[in-house]
């Protein structure tokens, strides 16, 4: 199985210090649905793993959240394309559980339903919990430099990360490295 997993917030669509809470708030970045359309007209299925700690702050709610999720999946599709599921963890990280990245378990609950192994699988984020949740998965790091990942990038300048300025450049590789290899 092909497989890609994204981060929401910062790499799907803008992020906001403010939290994104209502489908109004949520715009995506430039290129980012085209490329989710483009990865699953190539044969890759799409996942999304986010933390949604706006949940467990109060300052949105589940209809909100699952509201924001449907304007997303109605907007891939219309370009063609669709995300499979979204795995999220709307605890505040003072109360967080395995689920809440940097821990690995929304990757590692995506890998048992699906019975796979995620040896390989990109996981692309912005934060430096992505790549940590990511990494102890035993998923492939990937930063894109949009939405927090300049600042990731900075922070952690040592680490080395395979990294694409937004989701459209990772894809545009992807898809060379695949047309490459076949």
């Amino acid at each position: 199985m092909k497989l890609v997993i994204l981060d929401r917030d910062g790499v799907i669509n803008e992020d906001s210090d403010e939290f994104i809470k209502s489908v109004v708030e949520w715009q995506p970045v430039p290129g980012s649905l085209e490329a989710i359309a483009q990865l699953c007209q190539a044969g890759y299925h799409v996942y999304v793993a986010s933390n949604q700690s706006g949940i467990g702050r109060g300052l949105l709610d589940y209809d909100a959240l699952f509201a924001i999720h449907d304007r997303m999946q109605r907007a891939v599709a219309e370009l063609g394309g669709r995300i499979e599921a979204i795995e999220y963890a709307p605890e505040h990280p003072d109360q967080a559980t395995e689920m809440r990245k940097p821990a690995p378990g929304m990757l590692k609950d995506l890998a048992n339903r699906l019975g796979v192994s995620l040896q390989g699988v990109p996981f692309v984020g912005d934060s430096v919990s992505d790549l940590e949740a990511a990494t102890a998965a035993g998923a492939r790091p990937v930063l894109v430099l949009s939405g927090k990942g300049k600042s990731t990038k900075m922070a952690h300048e040592a680490a080395e990360v395979e990294t694409y300025a937004d989701l459209a450049a990772f894809v545009r590789t992807l898809m060379a490295q695949t047309a490459a290899s076949a």
